[in-house]
């Protein structure tokens, strides 16, 4: 199964895909995914959520309240640095295959779409069925 991006699209992309949480693989060409949060606005204009240096990683020492010798890991926690995440730009260039999130279905039946995505906007799109997604070069 592995990890996944989550995708989630302003820009109207049809029923069962615009507005509602998706998901995919596409995004980072080679991993597979990496449970990233990409938006594509209104006008077709990509975007990712980036939460850099929002958190720190603090290891509790000896002493420090929290504090627990009984445990070989877990004396750490993720303390907030009072920065906020922010949306940028995602100028990608590729073909993306989504799927909602969420299907009360069978699972050869799964709804799926393929998007054409140029420098962070979006070209083109079309449904498709499990196993028949692939790129469509145009004419």
């Amino acid at each position: 199964m592995g990890m996944f991006d989550y995708f989630y699209s302003s820009y109207d992309l049809g029923e069962g895909f615009t507005g509602v949480e998706c998901q995919t693989k596409d995004m980072e060409y080679g991993i597979g995914g990496s449970l990233s949060h990409y938006w594509l606005s209104g006008g077709g204009e990509l975007y990712v959520m980036s939460y850099s240096g929002a958190y720190e990683f603090k290891i509790i020492q000896e002493g420090d309240e929290g504090y627990d010798g009984s445990r070989l890991w877990g004396n750490y926690e993720w303390e907030r640095t009072g920065k906020r995440g922010r949306v940028k730009a995602y100028r990608m260039t590729g073909y993306v295959e989504i799927y909602p999130g969420l299907y009360d279905g069978r699972w050869e039946d799964w709804p799926r779409m393929m998007l054409h995505i140029k420098e962070g906007r979006i070209m083109d799109s079309y449904k498709c069925k499990r196993n028949e997604c692939g790129m469509r070069i145009p004419n």
